[in-house]
């Protein structure tokens, strides 16, 4: 069992002057999930190497058991460090990959041809595809065979509005996640802000939020199982 993760390699937040990158807990929940099922695990950046944490997911109101269990863990630091470049893998390689948020996917990933293609080759070939939080945003030019987008028809979640606006980035972003999906057709759905809250189209899973990271990644596994 092979898996796939895809971190951000962007870390300013717009013009703000403020740092921004992947979401810590979306990344160490998942990698527990992944880790604990005996997965082997590849991380990849578009840029490779140490990936930029969003400072605020480090904070001490963010932690949780994962997050923790991270801190301690001399081995999953080193695979955070020397992420492979994301030009370097193969989707044919891989059973599924997951993509953690953060808002940094919004810069980069969202616009980055290899990932597009990465998306597009695992989710034709039935390979679960899953992203949380902002990372739903890494499908905003990914399209289905028929050309059309990608998640036109499927049941969709992600970063909702108001949890943008209770952040208050709503206009430092590059685009807002619930708007993009809606306007590429997905019929999308989210749970109260902050809350656990995730749906599956087929091999395509999306989690709302942060909280969604972990029971998104135990979706996937259970794809994998099956």
């Amino acid at each position: 069992m092979k898996i796939l993760m895809v971190l951000t390699s962007h870390d300013k937040l717009g013009n703000t002057g403020e740092k921004t990158g992947f979401w810590l807990e979306e990344f160490a929940a998942p990698y527990y999930v992944f880790k604990d099922a005996g997965a082997t695990l590849t991380v990849a950046s578009p840029k490779g190497g140490q990936p930029p944490l969003d400072p605020k997911s480090d904070t001490a109101d963010a932690q949780t058991e994962s997050t923790k269990r991270f801190k301690a863990d001399n081995d999953a630091q080193k695979v955070l460090a020397s992420t492979v470049k994301l030009d370097s893998v193969s989707g044919a390689d891989y059973d599924a990959v997951f993509y953690p948020g953060g808002h940094g996917p919004l810069w980069d990933l969202a616009e980055d041809k290899k990932s597009i293609e990465l998306i597009e080759s695992m989710y034709a070939a039935g390979k679960p595809v899953a992203a949380v939080c902002h990372a739903p945003g890494v499908l905003r030019h990914t399209k289905a065979a028929n050309g059309e987008p990608l998640v036109k028809g499927k049941s969709v979640a992600g970063f909702t509005n108001s949890e943008e606006e209770a952040v208050q980035l709503t206009d430092i972003v590059p685009f807002l996640v619930e708007d993009m999906l809606k306007e590429n057709g997905g019929n999308y759905s989210k749970g109260a802000d902050w809350a656990p809250y995730v749906t599956q189209a087929g091999n395509l899973i999306t989690g709302q939020n942060p909280a969604s990271s972990e029971p998104a990644a135990e979706a996937l596994l259970k794809m994998l199982k099956k």
